[in-house]
């Protein structure tokens, strides 16, 4: 017994067997490393997926933005870990890194250079990932192209306009969003009375419109506040320009306005409430006449 523990300290002092174990730990913290890292991004998932209130889309739709997010934390971690973890190995073993570390640099920076416009894109998405700056079904305008989102990844960015078309975004390029659909909208309706007309009694049939609207049970729930009628918003060459706002559901934003207007011009007819048109009068004279009825041409 002594013998066999001798030669196993004997077999233990020797340096390469010293460098294997020291490796081995190096490989097994990697991994344990790498363990955490993935357990620690699935409770992040657990927690996104069970902790905010909100309809079944949204709450994919935050899950599978969580889900992206640490795939990509996962993926990157992966990778750091792998290449400290070989130079450390490499190093118990005797080899000169120095050369490795300084190829690899110069590989990086040509990669960097040849792919800045990819990675630009990679890391721009993330944030935008990240910041949940817009989410899929959101009603976005991104460099002056408006649209719904359909699709949000790390590359790019789908809208698909009113007319059907798909378009492609870098994300890269993206430098203003404006998101018209974030957490709630805004209806806004102008409507336009002749000049004749009671304004005060005007706006006393907005509001009744307004609260008709609320107590609706098809559009009632969709409406977050009561319609408010802001005044007047223009003087126009037909008549007075009434600015109406209601505050919506994100997605009920155009429903709610066309309603708006439906129902502004059934109580405007309702209540007598000329709603003008652009018009003009035409005088005709004869030759032989003037404007003025003297026989004497203008002028």
């Amino acid at each position: 017994m002594t013998e066999l523990i001798s030669m196993i300290r004997d077999v233990a002092a020797e340096p390469f067997v010293q460098a294997g174990l020291r490796a081995a730990l190096i490989i097994v913290g990697a991994f344990g490393l790498y363990w955490l890292i993935k357990a620690l991004s699935h409770r992040i998932v657990d927690m996104v997926r069970n902790g905010e209130a909100g309809d079944i889309l949204s709450r994919r739709e935050r899950e599978k933005r969580a889900t992206t997010l640490a795939g990509i934390v996962r993926a990157a971690s992966l990778v750091v870990i792998l290449v400290i973890a070989t130079i450390m190995v490499l190093g118990v073993f005797g080899y000169n890194v120095a050369p490795l570390l300084a190829g690899a640099g110069i590989v990086g920076i040509a990669v960097g250079f040849g792919a800045q416009n990819l990675v630009r894109d990679v890391i721009t998405g993330f944030f935008i990932l990240l910041e949940n700056q817009y989410s899929v079904g959101d009603v976005v305008q991104i460099n002056g192209v408006a649209g719904v989102v359909t699709h949000v990844g790390l590359r790019t960015t789908t809208l698909r306009d009113l007319e059907g078309a798909t378009h492609i975004i870098p994300n890269g390029i993206i430098e203003m969003v404006s998101n018209i659909t974030k957490e709630y909208s805004q209806a806004l309706v102008d409507v336009e009375v002749a000049y004749k007309e009671d304004l005060d009694r005007v706006r006393e049939v907005l509001l009744q419109v307004g609260r008709e609207l609320m107590r609706d049970p098809e559009f009632g729930p969709h409406v977050l506040e009561e319609p408010q009628v802001l005044g007047v918003e223009a003087f126009g060459a037909s008549g007075i320009t009434i600015r109406m706002v209601c505050k919506t559901a994100a997605d009920q934003k155009w429903s709610i306005t066309r309603e708006l207007r439906r129902r502004i011009k059934v109580a405007f007819d309702r209540e007598g409430i000329e709603i003008p048109w652009p018009h003009q009068k035409v005088f005709y004279y004869s030759a032989s006449e003037g404007p003025d009825g003297s026989g004497r041409p203008a002028g």
